[in-house]
């Protein structure tokens, strides 16, 4: 990539050069140009050309494509603006992008059975890892911060579990028989960072891009960002947009309920933010999802 860069400062003579994480960005006198290192089996002319196919131009220009390692992309300059105006701008061009880029492939029992078996297995390892946590922090005669708000909270975490696990056989009772699934191009990388607004609204960073279920951009999504915006305003915008079917939306759920993993062997400052951001996750996460559930009971 260094090779290619020399040779790239030399085309376009930029007058300031900035690094910014993986990415270089070129000032010069000619325009500004993003440069990234390309991602194996990922075409970008070819993934932008099937979605002006279909009417989708919400993705930066790419420049030169000529170079084995790197991309060259025109560098969208993005407005202010709040993030929850942002959130929305950014939630409307990605239901754009999977309505224009669905179709239904055919599917088997064994498919859906291998997404079933997936998140068992995570929701078994994570039910064992927190098990064999809780028995050895009751051992301890003086707990440690960490481990005090671990334990405090423990239960939180045994129930997003047990939520997990029960929806999770309600979902496979729900797909098992259907021979079609919705798939779609999805970004598969969406966050605030990856959405700018200039003379029209552009996602970039596509190098993770597939074709899979629309929701996995959605659980990404919230993953991402779910401290900083109401998400609950966002997935209404949403659902607006892409009419989910009640198994996906039920996937949706399961998957953004399973609870993250605490790494107790960092340092006790690291631990002690590690133990607050999971419980502020699972607590967020269930206000999201509840009253689903609770309209779902009424009727």
């Amino acid at each position: 990539m260094n090779k290619s860069i020399e040779v790239l400062k030399s085309i376009y003579k930029p007058y300031r050069y900035t690094i910014q994480g993986k990415v270089l960005i070129l000032n010069t006198t000619s325009g500004d140009f993003v440069v990234k290192e390309k991602t194996e089996n990922k075409n970008m002319r070819e993934l932008f050309s099937y979605l002006e196919s279909r009417s989708f131009f919400h993705f930066p220009k790419l420049v030169d494509e000529s170079r084995s390692d790197v991309n060259v992309y025109e560098y969208v300059q993005s407005v202010s603006m709040p993030l929850e105006q942002k959130a929305l701008d950014l939630i409307s061009v990605v239901a754009d992008l999977h309505n224009k880029t669905t179709y239904y492939k055919n599917v088997t029992e064994d498919d859906f059975k291998e997404v079933y078996d997936t998140i068992k297995s995570n929701v078994v390892y994570l039910r064992n890892y927190y098990n064999e946590m809780y028995e050895m922090i009751k051992k301890e005669m003086y707990m440690s911060p960490s481990y005090y708000s671990f334990i405090r909270n423990i239960s939180k975490i045994f129930s997003a579990l047990a939520f997990v696990e029960s929806e999770l056989d309600v979902w496979f009772s729900m797909v098992k028989e259907q021979t079609k699934k919705r798939v779609s191009f999805i970004h598969n990388h969406l966050s605030l960072e990856h959405f700018k607004k200039s003379d029209k609204e552009y996602l970039i960073s596509w190098e993770n891009y597939r074709k899979d279920s629309p929701i996995l951009d959605l659980v990404s999504f919230y993953q991402q960002e779910y401290f900083q915006i109401n998400f609950e305003i966002v997935f209404t915008k949403y659902l607006e947009k892409v009419k989910l079917t009640e198994d996906e939306k039920k996937l949706f759920f399961i998957l953004i309920s399973l609870p993250k993993k605490i790494d107790f062997s960092l340092n006790e400052f690291s631990s002690c933010q590690m133990v607050r951001e999971a419980m502020d996750y699972l607590y967020i996460t269930e206000a999201l999802v509840r009253p689903y559930y609770t309209v779902q009971e009424k009727d």
